[in-house]
Parts: C-alpha cells; structure tokens; sequence
C-alpha cells in the first residue's frame, strides 16, 4: 500500500540535497571537481528524522545556488508527502481556504449576488433571495461598472478579482454603481455585506401526481435545514414518493447525509459505521421518527457520485428501503477530518474508513498511482461500463446480502439495483463543441437578458415557461448562426442530427437564466432518462 511508504523520498525540492550529498546525479555519477565540500552535522547532537527534515529544508533555503521561497518549498514538501498517502488526503493554502471550505459552510460573506462576466462587463444574473443586494431592489440583468471607487467594466476584470471585491466580512461597507437596461442614469447602491447562503438543495418540485423530485449538489453543514424544508413544501403538494437526484454529488459534510438517512428510515437502523488505526469503530444508527419514514425512495447516481452520496445510497441500499437507480458511483470511502492551522491553512487527512450497513467498504483501489486513480473514470467509458453494466465485474469476495437477500458489492463504487447507461442518442461533435465552448449558454443568456421582462411578463414560473415557450426554427438558427461568429465550423448533417438536443439545452439554458436551477431541470428531466428509469421503478 502506498501509505506504508516511507514519506520522505518525495519530496522533489529535497532530491537536490540528496543528490550532492550522495554523489550522484540523475544523468550519473559525480566527480570529485563537482563537489566543493562536504557538510556534517557533529555526530553528537540530537538529531532524528523530523530534526532532518527542518535542517534539509533550512539548508536549502540558506544555501541553494537560485534564490528559493522557503514558505512555498515546505508547502510543496506537505503536498508531496500527502500524495503518498491517499488520494484524498490534501493541503490547503491559507489563499486558498475560504474559496474551498465555503461550499461545506453552505455559507459565505458577501453582497449576494450570482454574476458572470459578459463583454467585459460584471452582469448580475440573479440576487440571492433575502440577500443584501436583493433587499436593496438589485435585479438580475445589472451591471456592474464600479466598485468602491475602482472603474470595472471594460478593463478585462476576471472572477477572481471581482469576487475579492465584493465578498468580505459581514457588516462591512461596499458602494456600487450600476447600469440598468432601459435606464440612462446609474444606480448607485451601499451595500452592507452580510453572510449569504450557498445551497446545496436544489429545484424541489411534483415531477408527477404524488411524485416530488428534488437534487442535492453537495452536503454541506446547512444541506439537511434545506432538505427539510424542501420535503415539507413537497409533503404540503401531496408528495408519497421521492426521487432524490445525487448524481454529479461529490459528497462533503458526512452528518448532513446521515440526517438525512435518518429521516427516512425507521428508528434503530444502521446507517453507516467507520474505523480506522488511531479510532474506535463509531457506528450511526437511525434515531426517532423520521418525516420520510412512509414515502416511496429512488436515489439516482452516477459515476461522479462519492463519498457522503455513496453513504446516504448505501444505507438506503443495504437497509432495503429504496430503490438506486444510475450508474455505479465512484467508489469514494475514506473519512477526512480537517485541521486547521495558525496561520489559516489547513490539512483534511484521511482518518479511518467508512463502511455500509452490510459491512461493505466502497472504496476502489489507489495503490498504484493518483494519476491510474483519477484515470479510472474515464477508463470506465474505454472498457464499455457507462453503456453496459455487463462490463462491470466483482469478485466473490466482494459479496454482501441485505436483510431480505439482495446482494450488494463492495470494494469499488455503489452498483445501483437499476442499471441506466450513457445516453448518448443525438449526441454529435458539433453540439459537444456548442456546450463546452459555452456558445449555447452565452446565446441563451443574451436571449434571456435581452427579453428578460417580456419573458417573464409572459411566463410566470418555471413550470409556465416549460409548458408554453417553444424554440423557434427562427430562433434555433440565430444560435447556429451566432456559433458562426464564434468561429465553429458548420456542419449540417451534426446539426440535423443533434437539433433535437440542441432545441431543448438551448430552452433549459433560458429557463435557468430566468428561473435559476429550477428552471433547468423542469424541462431537462422530462428527457432524462435515469429520472424516467426512477419513475419507472416506483411502478
């Protein structure tokens, strides 16, 4: 296993060090015109191996022909010490810890807007509800053009810099001017920053007579609070059956998915357990009463669904109290825990295991390398398991039973009861290049902003906009054309092939502009097949 590796070979900036003082070079040997001198510590000093790191890295610093950054040298040494461990043990900066230990918070501190950079100019796409910014009478469609007293549009402002000027401490002072369509004069606006929700939940909503849907983009300390009171707003609509979407989920804060784990399965059931070295087994059981205890589940998810994801299906799996529909999830079963230091960075190191009801521990293998690690995925689709799940093979070893006999694996991934492949019906090069180069987003967006008040006026909610606005073949060809002027190549037989495709991500991606996610997956899901697969099961 990798993490029984002695650690200290890794680190790069140090194979210099132990280059000179064994003599040899990576292109070979030394001779003795290439040594200067020799360096010894006095052989009766205190010395052991932590001591000889300290000193290494010391003397480097000292004494390296080039000048170097001891600071960024022993951050590149941790990095590379954790590669060894896990793949999923890591370092964060101190730079870089709000950026990534926001989305677990569910929260940051900030004006509350979600925004996007168009023609060079901060537009707002949509104010966060009961933020600061809406409460001011900001809407979605400004623009941005000054910050405090700094001039943004038209210098080539980036994310980063933006976002470093509106988010701060709760409480503080920034001023805005803002360009409003239809309006000559500016808007000039003091905002008082305040702590803004990231959501975790997203586009609750009757899919079907008695049926709610509702999807889960990470777990987050906050995700359970709006779990719950997405499902209440749905039991209100009548909802006995649930279909909870985890697919692209790639996990976060473990108690957010055992609450709600516990709130549907009856009382006294395991939920998931974990062990490690230096930790007693801790196991988590279902509580009381739980508000979902009597409605019918369908957990959808994917290969990019991991480790808190894999927790919540797997309980449900193993405890036979619903069905999981997708594709086999990514196989994710170790434990962080995160430390944080004085000088604000932080470690998140893998502390024990985790394991299902049935004792099953998901994990897929990373002994060889993080790069065959992270490769595994996409040899997924090479060796054919996206599009067939009689390419997935476990061994017997591998094998669990549920109470009522099922059998379930481990070892790599939750393998979902109904298996769905990669639809990939329609889909042609054109249209992949239309969505990663974002053309059919940022035609969509100038449709939206432009029409935005007529939409609206005409189109009162999502659920409106799905069942009456129709793409156009007008429509459908300034898109193409506007791909024109973006310099993709036309190609008619693609098009053709791929209009169908094309029409409804062009429809969603308008919706989503108005009516934010929500909007989106009304009229996606009505083509998904995995969701039709998870409808289907409930029958």
């Amino acid at each position: 296993m990798a993490k029984n590796k002695t650690v200290l070979y890794v680190f790069l900036p140090l194979i210099i060090l132990g280059s000179i003082v064994c003599g040899v070079v990576l292109g070979g040997l030394l001779t003795p015109s290439d040594v200067n001198s020799e360096v010894f510590f006095p052989k009766n000093s205190r010395f052991n191996t932590r001591t000889k790191l300290h000193e290494m890295l010391r003397y480097i610093e000292d004494m390296y022909v080039d000048t170097v950054d001891g600071e960024e040298l022993t951050e590149l040494s941790i990095t590379s010490m954790l590669n060894e461990l896990d793949p999923h043990s890591y370092y964060i900066p101190a730079k870089d810890f709000d950026g990534m230990n926001d989305p677990l918070e569910g929260e940051f501190e900030g004006i509350g807007v979600e925004f996007r950079i168009k023609e060079d100019t901060v537009m707002i796409v949509s104010p966060i509800v009961d933020g600061p910014s809406e409460k001011l009478g900001i809407k979605a469609g400004d623009r941005i053009v000054r910050v405090d007293t700094i001039d943004i549009a038209g210098i080539g402002i980036t994310n980063d810099s933006i976002i470093k000027l509106l988010k701060g401490p709760r409480g503080t002072k920034v001023e805005v001017d803002i360009l409003r369509p239809g309006y000559s004069k500016k808007f000039h606006y003091k905002i008082i920053r305040d702590k803004i929700p990231i959501f975790s939940v997203d586009a609750p909503y009757m899919i079907e007579d008695k049926v709610g849907y509702l999807r889960i983009t990470r777990f987050a300390k906050t995700t359970y609070q709006e779990f719950l009171e997405a499902t209440l707003k749905l039991n209100k609509a009548g909802m006995e059956k649930l279909i909870l979407d985890l697919r692209g989920n790639g996990g976060g804060v473990l108690s957010a998915a055992t609450a709600i784990a516990d709130e549907i399965l009856e009382k006294n059931k395991m939920i998931v357990y974990t062990d490690g070295r230096m930790r007693d087994r801790e196991e988590v059981y279902s509580r009381s009463n739980g508000s979902l205890e009597n409605t019918e589940i369908v957990i959808l998810i994917n290969e990019n669904s991991a480790s808190a994801s894999e927790i919540l299906a797997g309980a449900i799996q193993d405890n036979d109290r619903g069905v999981i529909v997708g594709r086999r999830s990514f196989g994710k079963g170790l434990v962080q825990e995160q430390v944080t230091w004085p000088d604000g960075s932080a470690l998140r190191l893998t502390i024990a295991r985790y394991y299902t009801p049935t004792g099953r521990c998901i994990q897929k293998p990373y002994g060889e390398s993080l790069e065959a690690y992270h490769a595994e995925a996409y040899n997924r689709y090479e060796n054919g398991e996206l599009l067939s799940a009689d390419s997935i093979q476990f061994p017997d070893s591998l094998k669990f039973y549920t109470p009522e006999g099922k059998v379930v694996y481990g070892g790599g991934g939750i393998m979902p009861d109904v298996f769905v492949p990669l639809d990939t019906n329609g889909g042609t090069p054109y249209l992949y290049e239309l969505r990663y180069r974002g053309i059919l987003h940022e035609f969509a967006l100038n449709y939206a902003d432009k029409n935005r008040k007529t939409l609206i006026g005409k189109h009162k909610s999502a659920i409106g906009f799905k069942n009456k606005f129709k793409i156009t073949d007008s429509l459908f060809n300034s898109l193409i054309k506007f791909a024109d002027e973006k310099g993709m190549q036309r190609n008619l037989e693609q098009i053709i092939q791929s209009k169908e495709l094309i029409s409804r991500g062009l429809k969603g991606a308008i919706s989503r502009n108005l009516f934010n996610d929500i909007g989106y997956y009304v009229i996606i899901n009505d083509y998904d097949k995995t969701v039709k697969a998870g409808l289907e099961s409930f029958k």
